[in-house]
């Protein structure tokens, strides 16, 4: 597994794929920049232009409508590499028409092949994200992610800009530099996607069904039947919504309220992009290599903070007009906008690139590809959604350009909370997240032993109240810890705990029917594949030291060995936490629970999962034990 994000750009089972996916957003958007640069080349008048501007949109997101449910019907059951071969094979018949277009100025034909390139794209977006968890360990996920979301901004961005000054450098050669451009970033996309290794089918025997209807509403129905899935396939949506409203806002934002020229209006993108590329990259350092969804609300409110500021940093009309960059910075509140811009899109990057590691961790490897061809159905609907609200919003009210951006402002502070009302884990991950990264610095080692899917038994030793938070922010699947019920019912951490599904426990002595209900539960979690944590010192260490495990860890094991089911045990341990104010050292010595210093070291640290037909409280707390380093 790779070390970072960054060692994923060395690796063949990422690199090909990298380039091949960002080639392909940058010859789209070189070749849709290019027309625009030849009706502007060839005079045409403004009302072609703005019928372009209206139908091209439109003929390109169209076959998302069409064709997204047999595209995902397609990736299910095709070897992914191969189907990227032919939709990058498809690509370079595509443009070569799309050069006829363009020697010819042809709009028809220009328009046809814009049309044939969403169909291209159709097909090629189910197996995109579908590729990544076939091919990324689970602690690559967010970085891969990553890395996918800042290649995609940083190539639209850069497709745009060389697109659009091809016919301005070239002049009358542009129609031959243009189509020989396209063909060749088609030509190049598809020799690099043939070094793409092998990643297997999702589901090779998928009958498909060609009736685009039902199977729309089936593909659909996929994508909401699990509740995190489902808000965070809404949440990638409202991410196309806002995004779409910003960029499509953008070029009169900058003339009317910025005072520049076409340049500014690239810069203020280049700004925008810049912020989402950055955004997208921090995911993986702030989650730790986990898929972190406490990410979420931080990007929401963020987007919002910064979109609220970029509308009273210049509410009306910029006092001058024409500025080209360096006349637009050196103006005063310039310096405001140009970081309410960036951090627009940097907060974006927050919000978006969990989500889609969250959809590839929770759903089912036989369904993604279907998953995300729903998805790409909805983002169609917010996509079109975006675009006639904004421009209802000032042909039919009147709102000036800054008036959207506040009321979008407010709008997506009122999702965030409907999404995180909806589904408490994405807050409570936040609050856990933000106490954690606070108080600690988390080292995790070994976390990819937990396994990937199935039901899996956690043991851990048991130093302090924050136990579980570190255990849950290290681990990338969700874990049912079980925790004495007076931990439990703590004030404030009891939201928490059971808004985690935590299971509250007792002793036998002091309440029995609570702990049947306990084990029950426990049962009932490892018989649906959950992840179950618990503690089998039964209690916090009162010496630093690990206390003998109790059997409740081996009544677990039999029980689901007895129902023919026998799930693996997965030893960790704690490391650095006896220090902590949320232990017990301090208690015991009668001194005041004050922190000794902030972001300490900390460390959790997981071995090889143990089989959990043979496994006993013993065996176990002699491997946390080695883990924790007494055997040293």
């Amino acid at each position: 597994m790779s070390s970072n994000q960054y060692a994923l750009l060395r690796q063949r089972r990422f690199l090909p794929f990298f380039l091949t996916q960002s080639l392909g957003a940058f010859n789209d958007n070189v070749y849709r920049q290019a027309i625009i640069g030849m009706l502007f080349w060839l005079g045409v008048s403004s009302a072609d232009k703005a019928l372009y501007a209206n139908l091209a949109p439109a003929l390109f997101i169209l076959p998302y409508f069409l064709f997204s449910a047999l595209a995902g019907q397609i990736a299910e059951r095709t070897e992914k590499a191969r189907l990227i071969r032919i939709t990058t094979a498809m690509e370079i018949g595509i443009m070569s028409l799309a050069a006829v277009g363009f020697v010819t100025t042809s709009m028809g034909v220009l328009l046809a092949a814009l049309f044939l390139t969403g169909v291209q794209s159709t097909l090629f977006g189910p197996v995109k994200y579908s590729m990544l968890p076939a091919v990324l360990q689970p602690r690559e996920l967010t970085g891969g992610n990553g890395l996918v979301e800042m290649g995609t901004a940083l190539s639209i961005l850069m497709g745009m800009v060389i697109g659009g000054s091809v016919f301005a450098i070239a002049g009358d050669s542009g129609p031959w530099v243009a189509g020989a451009a396209i063909i060749a970033l088609a030509v190049t996309g598809h020799l690099v996607s043939r070094a793409i290794p092998p990643a297997g089918a999702g589901m090779p025997g998928l009958k498909i069904n060609w009736n685009p209807i039902p199977e729309s509403l089936a593909v659909l129905r996929l994508a909401r039947r699990q509740l995190a899935v489902r808000n965070a396939v809404l949440g990638v949506s409202w991410f196309w919504f806002f995004g779409t409203v910003v960029t499509s806002q953008l070029p009169a934002y900058a003339e009317v309220n910025l005072g520049g020229s076409a340049t500014l209006y690239i810069f203020a993108l280049a700004l925008f992009s810049v912020g989402t590329g950055a955004g997208s990259l921090l995911c993986e350092k702030l989650s730790a290599r986990t898929v972190e969804i406490g990410l979420v609300p931080l990007g929401a409110f963020g987007m919002s903070a910064f979109m609220i500021d970029l509308y009273f940093a210049r509410p009306g009309a910029a006092l001058a007009s024409g500025l080209d960059v360096a006349g637009f910075l050196r103006a005063d509140g310039s310096g405001r906008i140009v970081m309410d811009l960036l951090g627009i899109g940097l907060f974006t990057g927050f919000f978006v690139v969990p989500l889609f590691a969250l959809i590839q961790s929770r759903t089912p490897k036989a369904e993604m590809s279907r998953v995300f061809a729903g998805l790409n159905i909805q983002n169609s609907g917010f996509i079109v959604a975006a675009a006639l609200l904004g421009l209802a919003a000032q042909r039919l009210l009147g709102w000036t350009i800054p008036q959207v951006f506040l009321a979008l402002a407010v709008a997506n502070a009122l999702v965030a909370v409907w999404i995180f009302t909806i589904v408490p884990e994405f807050l409570m991950r936040f609050l856990s997240w933000v106490l954690v990264r606070t108080l600690y610095r988390l080292r995790a080692r070994g976390i990819d032993h937990v396994p990937e899917d199935g039901a899996a038994l956690v043991v851990c030793n048991h130093v302090s109240y924050m136990d579980a938070l570190l255990l849950a922010a290290s681990i990338p699947r969700p874990v049912r810890f079980v925790m004495y019920y007076r931990i439990f019912n703590i004030p404030v951490m009891r939201w928490i705990f059971r808004t985690a599904k935590a299971i509250p426990i007792a002793g036998a002595k002091e309440d029995p029917a609570l702990m049947q209900r306990a084990f029950d539960e426990i049962d009932a979690a490892l018989a649906d594949g959950q992840v179950v944590g618990i503690f089998p010192e039964g209690r916090l260490t009162a010496d630093g030291e690990i206390a003998a495990f109790r059997s409740g860890v081996e009544a677990i094991l039999e029980r689901a060995a007895r129902a023919g089911r026998p799930v693996p045990v997965v030893p960790m341990a704690l490391r650095g936490m006896w220090t902590s104010m949320w232990s017990r050292r301090d208690t015991l010595r009668g001194r005041m629970r004050v922190p000794r210093r902030f972001r300490a070291h900390v460390e959790v640290v997981a071995d090889a999962p143990v089989d959990g037909t043979t496994a006993d409280a013993a065996q176990l707390e002699a491997k946390v034990r080695a883990l924790r380093g007494d055997a040293a």
